[in-house]
């Protein structure tokens, strides 16, 4: 998405970012008492994620699990941001309604899906407008950037219909959250990378 702009431009946009107050996990509207946990099995909460994952890579999206997913869960829908993008929104990189209550996300899994399936699993669209996993690919020399995973467990209500945007899916969630969980990862350009193994106590 950004990966055309030179890192002397990087560089200079470095203080400007979205900002995580704008990310939907911290709405007023979303909010929900409960705790999911979410994980990876693939990189650690707040560890750099692996190359595979990102435009650098072969850009397929990360695995993911989840536990302590409370009663009276309707719903549970996935949204991931990268709340430093230099823009006046968070960049949205995955749309996910309606996952299982006890399962999880293989490596890749986050793919069109057209009109969804039966069971009522729908990947909805990205800031590129288009259906999928969007590779993180952060400008050239803007620093670190964290991609946060966020799991919402919801109560009955309206699904947001088909291929649902970003939108759609905040006024579908809307009053009923009734638990969270947020799992990050980071990835830059134009820095050295952090030496030693990627994903340690990712599990725990």
């Amino acid at each position: 998405m950004f990966e055309h702009l030179p890192r002397w431009l990087g560089k200079a946009l470095s203080p400007f970012r979205a900002g995580a107050d704008k990310l939907a996990i911290v709405r007023p509207e979303l909010a929900g008492e409960g705790v999911i946990h979410l994980a990876s099995p693939a990189f650690a909460n707040g560890a750099r994620l692996p190359d595979r994952f990102t435009a650098d890579g072969e850009g397929s999206s990360p695995p993911l699990f989840w536990t302590g997913v409370p009663e009276g869960t309707a719903r549970l829908v996935l949204i991931v941001e990268d709340p430093d993008a230099p823009t006046p929104q968070p960049v949205v990189h995955a749309i996910v309604w309606g996952l299982p209550i006890d399962g999880d996300l293989k490596q890749g899994e986050i793919a069109p899906d057209g009109e969804g399936n039966p069971a009522g699993e729908d990947v909805g669209r990205n800031s590129r407008f288009v259906e999928g996993w969007l590779p993180p690919d952060p400008p050239n020399g803007h620093g670190k950037h964290s991609y946060a995973f966020q799991l919402f467990a919801l109560s009955e209500g309206e699904d947001p219909g088909e291929n649902p945007g970003r939108g759609a899916i905040l006024r579908a969630m809307e009053g009923r959250v009734i638990a969270a969980g947020l799992l990050t990862g980071t990835y830059s350009r134009g820095e050295q990378a952090p030496i030693g193994p990627v994903g340690a106590g990712a599990a725990a």
